[in-house]
Protein backbone atom coordinates (compact mmCIF):
# COMPACT_ATOMS: atom_id res chain seq x y z
CA UNK A 1 0.00 0.00 0.00
CA UNK A 2 1.35 3.52 -0.90
CA UNK A 3 0.94 6.15 1.46
CA UNK A 4 1.19 10.03 1.24
CA UNK A 5 2.67 12.04 3.71
CA UNK A 6 4.29 15.60 3.33
CA UNK A 7 7.15 17.13 5.14
CA UNK A 8 8.59 20.62 7.17
CA UNK A 9 10.35 22.07 3.64
CA UNK A 10 6.63 22.52 2.11
CA UNK A 11 6.12 24.98 4.51
CA UNK A 12 9.53 27.03 3.93
CA UNK A 13 11.53 24.82 6.68
CA UNK A 14 14.89 24.20 6.13
CA UNK A 15 17.04 25.10 8.79
CA UNK A 16 16.01 24.81 12.34
CA UNK A 17 17.07 28.62 13.59
CA UNK A 18 15.45 29.81 10.54
CA UNK A 19 13.64 32.53 12.52
CA UNK A 20 10.82 32.76 9.26
CA UNK A 21 10.01 29.43 10.60
CA UNK A 22 6.29 28.89 11.37
CA UNK A 23 5.74 26.86 14.58
CA UNK A 24 6.74 23.03 14.38
CA UNK A 25 2.54 22.88 16.06
CA UNK A 26 1.23 24.56 13.31
CA UNK A 27 3.10 22.61 10.61
CA UNK A 28 1.75 19.23 12.43
CA UNK A 29 -2.05 20.72 12.64
CA UNK A 30 -1.84 22.25 9.31
CA UNK A 31 -0.37 19.09 7.66
CA UNK A 32 -3.04 16.66 9.11
CA UNK A 33 -5.91 19.27 8.02
CA UNK A 34 -4.98 19.35 4.26
CA UNK A 35 -5.51 15.31 4.50
CA UNK A 36 -1.93 14.23 5.17
CA UNK A 37 -1.07 10.74 7.76
CA UNK A 38 2.56 11.34 8.07
CA UNK A 39 5.16 13.24 8.04
CA UNK A 40 9.06 14.03 8.16
CA UNK A 41 10.84 15.31 10.98
CA UNK A 42 12.68 18.10 9.67
CA UNK A 43 15.94 19.36 10.25
CA UNK A 44 16.91 18.41 13.95
CA UNK A 45 16.33 20.95 16.05
CA UNK A 46 13.42 22.02 14.60
CA UNK A 47 10.72 20.16 16.18
CA UNK A 48 11.29 19.09 20.33
CA UNK A 49 13.43 16.86 20.93
CA UNK A 50 12.29 15.23 23.57
CA UNK A 51 10.25 12.62 22.62
CA UNK A 52 7.28 12.50 25.07
CA UNK A 53 6.71 15.77 23.48
CA UNK A 54 6.25 15.44 19.74
CA UNK A 55 4.75 11.94 20.54
CA UNK A 56 1.87 13.43 22.16
CA UNK A 57 1.73 16.36 19.57
CA UNK A 58 2.16 13.57 16.53
CA UNK A 59 -0.96 11.60 18.28
CA UNK A 60 -3.17 15.07 18.41
CA UNK A 61 -2.80 15.17 15.14
CA UNK A 62 -3.20 11.10 13.78
CA UNK A 63 0.10 11.55 12.46
CA UNK A 64 2.72 8.87 11.52
CA UNK A 65 6.69 10.00 11.37
CA UNK A 66 7.82 8.68 8.72
CA UNK A 67 11.63 10.00 8.49
CA UNK A 68 14.01 12.53 8.97
CA UNK A 69 16.21 14.57 6.70
CA UNK A 70 20.28 14.78 6.99
CA UNK A 71 21.12 17.69 4.77
CA UNK A 72 24.63 18.81 5.97
CA UNK A 73 27.93 19.31 3.87
CA UNK A 74 29.56 15.62 3.75
CA UNK A 75 31.77 17.19 0.86
CA UNK A 76 32.94 19.20 3.33
CA UNK A 77 35.63 16.93 5.94
CA UNK A 78 36.33 19.92 7.93
CA UNK A 79 32.03 19.95 8.91
CA UNK A 80 32.27 16.06 10.03
CA UNK A 81 31.79 16.39 13.37
CA UNK A 82 28.68 18.67 12.23
CA UNK A 83 27.43 16.13 10.09
CA UNK A 84 27.75 13.48 12.57
CA UNK A 85 26.22 15.03 14.89
CA UNK A 86 22.92 15.67 13.20
CA UNK A 87 23.31 12.21 12.13
CA UNK A 88 23.57 10.61 15.39
CA UNK A 89 20.27 13.12 17.04
CA UNK A 90 18.48 12.15 14.17
CA UNK A 91 18.55 8.92 14.44
CA UNK A 92 17.80 9.01 17.90
CA UNK A 93 14.74 10.58 17.15
CA UNK A 94 13.91 8.56 14.18
CA UNK A 95 13.75 5.57 16.56
CA UNK A 96 12.11 7.18 19.38
CA UNK A 97 9.11 7.30 17.04
CA UNK A 98 9.28 4.08 14.95
CA UNK A 99 9.97 5.77 12.03
CA UNK A 100 11.47 3.88 9.39
CA UNK A 101 13.56 6.34 6.97
CA UNK A 102 17.07 8.00 7.28
CA UNK A 103 18.02 10.18 4.08
CA UNK A 104 21.37 11.72 3.70
CA UNK A 105 21.69 14.75 1.33
CA UNK A 106 25.14 16.27 0.50
CA UNK A 107 23.66 20.11 0.98
CA UNK A 108 24.74 22.96 -0.79
CA UNK A 109 28.67 23.83 -1.81
CA UNK A 110 29.67 27.03 -3.08
CA UNK A 111 31.61 25.02 -5.78
CA UNK A 112 28.80 23.73 -7.26
CA UNK A 113 25.51 26.11 -6.48
CA UNK A 114 26.81 27.88 -9.81
CA UNK A 115 26.46 24.85 -12.20
CA UNK A 116 23.35 23.84 -10.41
CA UNK A 117 21.31 22.14 -14.00
CA UNK A 118 24.43 22.42 -15.73
CA UNK A 119 25.64 19.14 -15.21
CA UNK A 120 29.01 19.50 -18.17
CA UNK A 121 30.47 22.49 -16.17
CA UNK A 122 29.96 21.01 -12.69
CA UNK A 123 33.07 21.06 -11.24
CA UNK A 124 34.24 17.17 -10.28
CA UNK A 125 36.25 15.66 -6.96
CA UNK A 126 39.55 14.38 -7.65
CA UNK A 127 39.74 10.54 -6.67
CA UNK A 128 41.11 11.20 -2.74
CA UNK A 129 38.16 14.15 -2.21
CA UNK A 130 35.61 11.50 -3.54
CA UNK A 131 36.79 8.78 -1.68
CA UNK A 132 36.81 10.66 1.17
CA UNK A 133 33.40 11.62 0.67
CA UNK A 134 32.32 8.18 -0.15
CA UNK A 135 33.67 7.12 3.39
CA UNK A 136 31.54 9.74 5.44
CA UNK A 137 28.34 8.73 3.38
CA UNK A 138 29.36 4.93 4.39
CA UNK A 139 29.54 5.67 7.90
CA UNK A 140 26.36 7.38 8.50
CA UNK A 141 25.06 4.38 5.90
CA UNK A 142 26.35 2.51 8.69
CA UNK A 143 24.88 4.10 11.94
CA UNK A 144 21.34 4.37 10.49
CA UNK A 145 21.68 0.51 9.78
CA UNK A 146 22.83 0.48 13.59
CA UNK A 147 19.76 1.45 14.53
CA UNK A 148 17.17 -0.48 12.37
CA UNK A 149 16.60 2.20 10.05
CA UNK A 150 16.60 1.87 6.30
CA UNK A 151 19.21 4.75 4.55
CA UNK A 152 18.34 6.10 0.90
CA UNK A 153 20.44 8.85 -0.74
CA UNK A 154 18.83 11.64 -2.40
CA UNK A 155 20.59 14.07 -4.87
CA UNK A 156 20.15 17.79 -4.06
CA UNK A 157 20.61 20.68 -6.64
CA UNK A 158 24.11 21.85 -6.33
CA UNK A 159 25.28 19.92 -4.09
CA UNK A 160 28.01 16.68 -4.90
CA UNK A 161 25.74 14.17 -5.72
CA UNK A 162 22.95 16.35 -7.80
CA UNK A 163 23.78 14.80 -11.57
CA UNK A 164 22.59 11.27 -12.09
CA UNK A 165 26.28 9.63 -13.24
CA UNK A 166 27.43 11.37 -9.37
CA UNK A 167 24.36 9.45 -7.56
CA UNK A 168 24.97 5.96 -9.50
CA UNK A 169 28.72 6.03 -8.95
CA UNK A 170 27.36 6.68 -5.23
CA UNK A 171 24.84 4.06 -5.39
CA UNK A 172 28.13 1.80 -7.16
CA UNK A 173 30.68 2.46 -4.37
CA UNK A 174 28.52 1.50 -1.18
CA UNK A 175 26.47 -1.83 -0.87
CA UNK A 176 22.84 -2.01 -1.39
CA UNK A 177 22.34 -3.56 2.12
CA UNK A 178 23.30 -0.42 3.80
CA UNK A 179 22.03 1.93 0.91
CA UNK A 180 19.09 2.42 -0.88
CA UNK A 181 17.79 5.58 -2.77
CA UNK A 182 14.95 8.10 -1.82
CA UNK A 183 14.13 9.37 -5.13
CA UNK A 184 12.89 12.90 -5.16
CA UNK A 185 10.86 13.54 -8.47
CA UNK A 186 12.00 17.39 -8.83
CA UNK A 187 15.72 17.67 -7.92
CA UNK A 188 16.14 15.03 -10.48
CA UNK A 189 14.29 17.25 -13.12
CA UNK A 190 16.12 20.14 -11.96
CA UNK A 191 19.95 18.72 -12.79
CA UNK A 192 18.38 18.04 -16.48
CA UNK A 193 17.79 14.31 -16.10
CA UNK A 194 14.42 12.32 -17.14
CA UNK A 195 12.89 11.11 -13.28
CA UNK A 196 10.94 8.45 -14.82
CA UNK A 197 13.44 6.74 -17.12
CA UNK A 198 15.72 7.08 -13.69
CA UNK A 199 13.01 5.39 -11.85
CA UNK A 200 12.20 2.27 -14.73
CA UNK A 201 16.34 1.11 -14.19
CA UNK A 202 15.71 1.44 -10.69
CA UNK A 203 13.12 0.67 -9.01
CA UNK A 204 14.09 -2.03 -6.67
CA UNK A 205 16.37 -0.03 -4.88
CA UNK A 206 14.18 2.85 -4.40
CA UNK A 207 12.86 2.85 -1.08
CA UNK A 208 11.31 5.64 -0.13
CA UNK A 209 10.33 8.58 -2.57
CA UNK A 210 10.01 12.78 -2.54
CA UNK A 211 7.11 14.26 -4.84
CA UNK A 212 8.40 17.51 -6.13
CA UNK A 213 7.24 19.00 -9.44
CA UNK A 214 9.13 21.45 -11.18
CA UNK A 215 7.95 24.46 -13.30
CA UNK A 216 9.74 24.38 -16.55
CA UNK A 217 9.47 27.95 -17.26
CA UNK A 218 11.38 28.86 -13.84
CA UNK A 219 13.69 25.81 -14.20
CA UNK A 220 14.95 27.53 -17.68
CA UNK A 221 15.17 30.70 -16.15
CA UNK A 222 17.16 29.50 -13.04
CA UNK A 223 19.71 27.36 -15.05
CA UNK A 224 20.25 29.93 -17.12
CA UNK A 225 20.96 32.91 -15.23
CA UNK A 226 22.46 30.60 -12.48
CA UNK A 227 19.94 31.47 -9.49
CA UNK A 228 20.98 30.42 -6.56
CA UNK A 229 18.81 27.34 -5.07
CA UNK A 230 16.47 29.21 -2.39
CA UNK A 231 16.41 32.14 -4.65
CA UNK A 232 14.43 29.55 -7.24
CA UNK A 233 12.55 28.48 -4.66
CA UNK A 234 11.76 31.64 -3.56
CA UNK A 235 11.00 31.87 -7.52
CA UNK A 236 8.48 29.27 -7.37
CA UNK A 237 10.63 26.77 -9.41
CA UNK A 238 8.73 23.86 -7.31
CA UNK A 239 5.44 23.91 -8.36
CA UNK A 240 2.36 22.38 -7.34
CA UNK A 241 2.20 18.83 -8.00
CA UNK A 242 0.76 17.95 -11.78
CA UNK A 243 1.73 22.01 -12.78
CA UNK A 244 4.87 21.19 -13.74
CA UNK A 245 7.15 19.14 -16.01
CA UNK A 246 7.57 15.39 -13.72
CA UNK A 247 4.53 13.09 -15.46
CA UNK A 248 3.28 11.26 -12.07
CA UNK A 249 0.81 9.41 -13.50
CA UNK A 250 3.80 7.46 -14.92
CA UNK A 251 5.19 7.48 -12.01
CA UNK A 252 2.74 6.25 -10.38
CA UNK A 253 2.47 3.32 -12.99
CA UNK A 254 5.59 2.08 -11.83
CA UNK A 255 5.34 1.89 -8.09
CA UNK A 256 2.49 -0.13 -8.75
CA UNK A 257 3.57 -1.93 -11.11
CA UNK A 258 6.84 -2.88 -8.82
CA UNK A 259 4.70 -3.41 -6.00
CA UNK A 260 6.02 -0.61 -3.93
CA UNK A 261 4.78 -0.67 -0.10
CA UNK A 262 5.48 2.13 1.24
CA UNK A 263 5.47 6.10 2.14
CA UNK A 264 5.42 8.71 -0.84
CA UNK A 265 6.37 12.12 0.60
CA UNK A 266 5.41 15.53 -0.58
CA UNK A 267 7.55 18.44 -0.80
CA UNK A 268 7.22 21.31 -2.11
CA UNK A 269 10.44 23.58 -0.92
CA UNK A 270 9.00 27.33 -0.96
CA UNK A 271 10.16 30.62 0.79
CA UNK A 272 9.25 30.53 4.56
CA UNK A 273 8.40 34.45 4.21
CA UNK A 274 7.05 34.02 0.25
CA UNK A 275 3.64 34.64 -0.66
CA UNK A 276 2.28 31.00 -1.20
CA UNK A 277 -0.31 29.52 1.35
CA UNK A 278 1.68 26.44 2.47
CA UNK A 279 -1.31 24.54 3.50
CA UNK A 280 -3.21 25.37 0.57
CA UNK A 281 -0.37 23.60 -1.79
CA UNK A 282 -0.75 21.28 0.78
CA UNK A 283 -4.73 20.88 -0.09
CA UNK A 284 -3.88 20.99 -3.37
CA UNK A 285 -1.30 18.34 -4.02
CA UNK A 286 -3.52 15.77 -1.72
CA UNK A 287 -5.92 16.39 -3.67
CA UNK A 288 -4.45 16.28 -7.37
CA UNK A 289 -2.40 13.18 -6.33
CA UNK A 290 -6.15 11.77 -5.10
CA UNK A 291 -6.89 12.26 -8.53
CA UNK A 292 -4.41 10.17 -10.37
CA UNK A 293 -5.27 7.63 -8.04
CA UNK A 294 -2.81 7.78 -4.77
Amino acid sequence: MIEIGNAPCSWGVEFADDPRNPSWRKVLSDCAAAGYRGIELGPIGFMPEDPAILADALAENGLTLIGGVVFRPFHDPAKWDEVWDASVRTCKALVSHGAKHLVLIDSISPRRAPTAGRAAEAEQMGAAEWAGFVDRFRKVCQLGTDHGLTVGIHAHAAGFIDFEPELERLLGEIDDSLLKICFDTGHHSYAGYDPVAFMRRHIGRISYMHFKDIDPVVKARAVANRTGFYDACAEGIFCNLGKGDVDFPAVRQILLDAGFNGWCTVEQDCDPAGPTSPIDDARANRAYLSSIGF
